[in-house]
């Protein structure tokens, strides 16, 4: 996206960038734990693995990978605790309701382009009240393909009508990233996500960086909205 353009509209990662889901997802990881008769998990130790979503819970929960003979079985159950429970105490970020106000009051669409399966991330939206106001959602089970393929991106700006490289992505996790990048958009790391501790997000080589929400639209590109 040059940079004397301003953007035509924003996409955003959902759980870590948008949405505070890590407590009710440790929830279902401590509650998969019980039905095996094991101890909870920390709640710190859980948080940062979210947005690696199934294979990373399931990695700090039960220390099984995707190669794991009974990942497929637990991994259905963490998602059925989950679905049971599936907006408890998940609330907005600080400033995402802001933010979201703002990008509406501008006439710039929004979206969600998220590895969260379909079935999860509609009610959620709904239950947050933003189904009706985001220009699209994409799953991970949308296309056949999920991030770090550009491909749901590329599907968010069509549905979204956003030129491509005239789109933001923001996203807390490298394949948010990566998939932006991929897809020609610019990027923006949310650093106030769930960001595993070996990861350094400086090295994503996002276009730029936020702390917080309400960062976003001081960010160059924006002045002039």
């Amino acid at each position: 996206m040059p940079t004397d353009r301003l953007p035509e509209g924003v996409l955003f990662d959902l759980d870590g960038t948008l949405a505070d889901t890590a407590p009710d997802l440790a929830a279902a990881v401590n509650r998969l734990r019980a039905d095996l008769d094991l101890p909870p998990i920390d709640y710190a130790t859980i948080r940062p693995v979210v947005s690696l979503g199934s294979p990373g819970m399931l990695r700090v929960g039960l220390g099984l990978t995707p190669e794991s003979p009974d990942y497929e079985s637990h991994r259905n159950r963490l998602l059925e605790h989950y679905a049971k429970r599936l907006c408890v105490e998940t609330l907005l970020f600080p400033g995402i309701a802001e933010l979201l106000d703002s990008l509406d009051q501008a006439q710039l669409p929004w979206g969600v382009v998220t590895n969260k399966p379909e079935a999860l991330a509609k009610p959620l939206m709904r239950a947050l009240g933003l189904d009706q106001r985001s220009r699209c959602l994409i799953g991970g089970d949308t296309l056949i393909e999920k991030k770090p393929h550009p491909a749901p991106i590329r599907r968010g700006c069509e549905l979204a009508g956003i030129q491509v490289d005239r789109c933001v992505y923001v996203g807390d996790a490298q394949q948010d990233i990566e998939a932006g990048r991929a897809a020609g958009c610019r990027t923006v790391a949310a650093l106030y996500g769930y960001i595993p501790r070996e990861s350094d997000p400086h090295s994503w080589n996002a276009d730029a960086a936020i702390n917080a929400a309400d960062e976003l639209l001081q960010i160059d590109w924006f002045q002039g909205l």
